[in-house]
């Protein structure tokens, strides 16, 4: 088996495709299903942002797994095989471990350095696991991916290469002005209260505005986020939640937007924003973060308002500069890479030295009990010690090829060891078998309590 990544992001497709593409927690999780469903992949799990979809299994042949992902990726997403196949991408076996390492650096963001993504992963992870979905391969691949991604952050000055979105997009919004002294004294409306929100939310308070309103469609965990920001110690901000029909009242009032949804449609149409702004002396300041978005583009034409989204967020991203930590991470994410590939070709080979092992033992059993039919007179003693010189020839012998083995197997084009010892061995292909399916059970046990 080997691992295979199909997908799509704001490098390789238009903004109108990944507002098309986007795909609801519900559809993330049947898209799964049918990915394992289907015969080339053993195990699978979705990356699903604001800003890429991407779609990671463990196949058993290339062009019928690349056949296979696509064409579910453009079943689930809406979006037709014919339109979707040119933005695609694919990525096989070790290019795809570098490219979900790089992802987790921040290396492949819009921003170049957002930390964000690693909680996104995590969630990717989190959704696999607990739809049975990914297997050892995922498991491991997941769990070094945000490993390698906080190693980036704690060793490297990455995060001066970029900010997250939230910060980016603030800047974008003021312009050639500080943003703590662009939004102090502003009042800020945020839409939505997911993790995007709740990030916007603080970033506003941390940058001094005086006011925000949360507005979410579920009121209660638009409460839950004023609460939070208006705990003693905590931001100083006054905050208060509304339910969404009080948006249009709320947008009349406020300086600022910030907008991240879960929407399917326009959460502020063209038409809501020109009536909240008739009549007033001050510029509105729009952030939308939202895939699809969540603000009419119409309002980019409004006079007094500036809008600020996803599709700007990546062209203003393509001009920044490249910090020299960038060079550092890529060679973090080369050696992670390396040690990544080393350390599965060589859990490759352990099942078949664990049934070699095992049929040691069984052949050593085997030949003590013929020993004590010929000579029933051996007494515990002699028989113990026997056994256990035999135990030890067998052991010298097989020590020194399995530790090679397992050596050779380790490095690049490796793979065929474990087929050379089964074969020379004559080892029982069910028992190697059952050695790899408890071997994953573990695996599968310690993995899901470790995101």
């Amino acid at each position: 088996m080997s691992l295979l990544v199909v997908g799509l992001s704001h490098r390789s497709a238009p903004v109108s495709i990944l507002e098309r593409a986007s795909l609801s927690a519900d559809t993330q999780a049947k898209l799964l299903q049918d990915t394992l469903a289907a015969e080339p992949a053993a195990e699978a799990t979705v990356l699903a942002t604001c800003n890429r979809i991407e779609l990671y299994a463990d196949v058993d042949k290339f062009h019928a797994g690349v056949a296979e992902l696509s064409t579910l990726l453009a079943q689930h997403s809406g979006v037709g095989l014919d339109e979707l196949t040119p933005y695609l991408y694919v990525h096989y076996e070790d290019r795809a471990v570098h490219h979900l390492f790089s992802v987790a650096c921040g290396l492949d963001s819009m921003v170049v350095g957002e930390g964000q993504i690693l909680g996104q992963i995590k969630d990717t992870l989190a959704l696999g696991q607990d739809l049975h979905t990914a297997g050892r391969l995922l498991n491991d691949l997941f769990q070094q991916a945000l490993r390698v991604g906080k190693r980036a952050h704690s060793e490297t000055g990455i995060d001066r290469a970029g900010q997250s979105l939230v910060t980016f997009g603030l800047e974008q919004l003021a312009q050639d002005t500080d943003v703590e002294t662009w939004s102090k004294g502003k009042k800020a409306l945020v839409i939505g209260a997911g993790s995007m929100s709740s990030l916007a939310a603080a970033t506003l308070a941390r940058s001094g505005v005086s006011e925000i309103v949360i507005a979410n469609r579920t009121l209660a965990r638009a409460e839950r986020l004023a609460q939070i920001l208006n705990e003693p110690g905590g931001t100083g901000v006054a905050a208060r939640a509304v339910e969404m029909v009080a948006v249009g009242d709320e947008l009349t009032r406020a300086d600022v937007v910030v907008s991240c949804t879960g929407a399917t449609g326009l959460v502020l149409t063209g038409e809501a924003v020109e009536d909240a702004t008739r009549g007033r002396r001050d510029p509105l300041f729009l952030l939308d973060l939202a895939m699809p978005r969540d603000i009419d583009a119409a309002a980019h034409r409004i006079p007094g308002v500036r809008l600020v989204d996803i599709e700007s967020l990546a062209e203003a991203s393509a001009d920044a500069p490249m910090a020299a930590d960038v060079d550092q991470v890529r060679g973090i994410v080369s050696d992670e890479v390396a040690a990544f590939g080393a350390a599965q070709r060589a859990a490759h080979i352990t099942p078949t030295v664990v049934a070699l092992r095992t049929m040691a033992a069984e052949v050593v059993a085997g030949e003590v009990a013929r020993l004590e039919g010929r000579l029933p007179g051996l007494d515990d003693k002699q028989r113990a010690e026997i056994t256990q010189t035999v135990r030890r020839v067998v052991d010298k012998l097989l020590h020194a090829p399995t530790v090679r083995v397992k050596q050779l197997a380790s490095e690049p084009g490796g793979a065929g060891y474990a087929d050379a010892l089964r074969t020379l061995f004559d080892l029982d292909p069910e028992t190697v078998a059952s050695v790899s399916r408890a071997d994953l059970n573990d695996a599968d046990v310690k993995n899901r309590g470790r995101v």
